[in-house]
């Protein structure tokens, strides 16, 4: 490995690393309170594809920054992509988020 892939593979993790730490809280507040009422279904789905997509990506470019960064974006987005599609169930039918 040359100086400039282990430079690569640095800024990649730290990338990882910072949109992993930046989007996770909002995850987990939503989550934990179960509150999705602010959350876009068409956006959601478009960041579940980008997710997919960027994993395929990765592991045809052998990018594991990419790969880690966007499965666990991506499982973390379907979590709340179901709650959010639960809690307007949900509210259709007379009820309360769940």
């Amino acid at each position: 490995m040359d100086s400039f892939d282990l430079w690569l593979n640095i800024f990649g993790w730290a990338a990882s690393i910072c949109m992993i730490l930046g989007y996770m809280p909002q995850a987990i507040v939503t989550m934990r309170t179960r509150n999705t009422d602010g959350i876009s279904v068409p956006g959601f789905v478009m960041m579940g594809l980008g997710g997919i997509f960027f994993v395929a990506m990765g592991c045809m470019t052998a990018n594991w920054p990419l790969v880690a960064t966007n499965v666990i974006s991506t499982i973390s987005s379907a979590i709340v992509f179901g709650m959010k599609l639960k809690n307007d169930a949900a509210k259709r039918k007379g009820g309360k988020n769940v």
